[in-house]
């Protein structure tokens, strides 16, 4: 996994959005609440609906599996059903299962939902919650139930375990040792400078709504 003392991978310069302590708390929220935390490990990113480890990441299992009352293809540490992975990957280019496009396509949704500004506060408010509720059955709406009427966490439970987390990511990026200035990228107008420059003005913006 990609921690943000890491400091930007030569991967990481080329995905849309930039992984701050704040959007990385409300990703391991969300892999909280959709019971795939493990620990904050990478074997989260491997965990299909029932609890099941899908062998590899080069590409969504696309498997249906029944659990008692409930029946899902939901895969990945944020549980991507097969059309919502389909449409976060083809919109970036993703390309694989692995963990760090999966938190890419993950923040795509949270952008798509209209809350990437919100998660960017560094603040939990039920209002972040009831915005990711229609894409995290786990979040709770306004009302506290989930959206599509399965098991929900609790608002009191997210925001502990967000804040907890976000704490300590900041003092994780807060005691990285500085990176060293590059050289001023030549040519200017070449792909790669164009490139780094994106990287350093932050996510572009998408289209809202489904």
């Amino acid at each position: 996994m990609l921690n943000v003392s890491d400091g930007p991978s030569a991967l990481e310069r080329f995905f849309r959005y930039a992984l701050t302590p704040e959007r990385r708390a409300l990703l391991n929220t969300i892999r909280y609440a959709e019971g795939t935390w493990a620990r904050g490990e990478d074997v989260g990113y491997r965990v299909m609906f029932g609890g099941g480890l899908m062998p590899g990441l080069d590409r969504h299992p696309d498997r249906v599996i029944s659990t008692g009352r409930y029946a899902s293809a939901a895969a990945g540490a944020y549980q991507f059903m097969p059309f919502t992975w389909a449409m976060a990957s083809r919109s970036l280019s993703l390309q694989g299962f692995g963990p760090e496009v999966q938190d890419q396509a993950a923040l795509f949704l949270i952008q798509r939902r209209g809350a990437l500004h919100l998660a960017d506060r560094g603040e939990f408010t039920p209002h972040l919650a009831a915005k990711l509720a229609p894409e995290w059955a786990s979040f709770p709406t306004l009302a506290g139930h989930s959206y599509y009427g399965q098991p929900v966490k609790r608002y009191v439970a997210l925001k502990a375990f967000y804040e907890a987390n976000l704490s300590e990511l900041r003092a994780l990026a807060g005691s990285a040792t500085p990176i060293a200035a590059e050289p001023a990228c030549e040519p200017v107008d070449s792909l790669r400078c164009r490139l780094e420059k994106l990287d350093r003005v932050g996510p572009r913006s998408v289209a809202q709504g489904r």
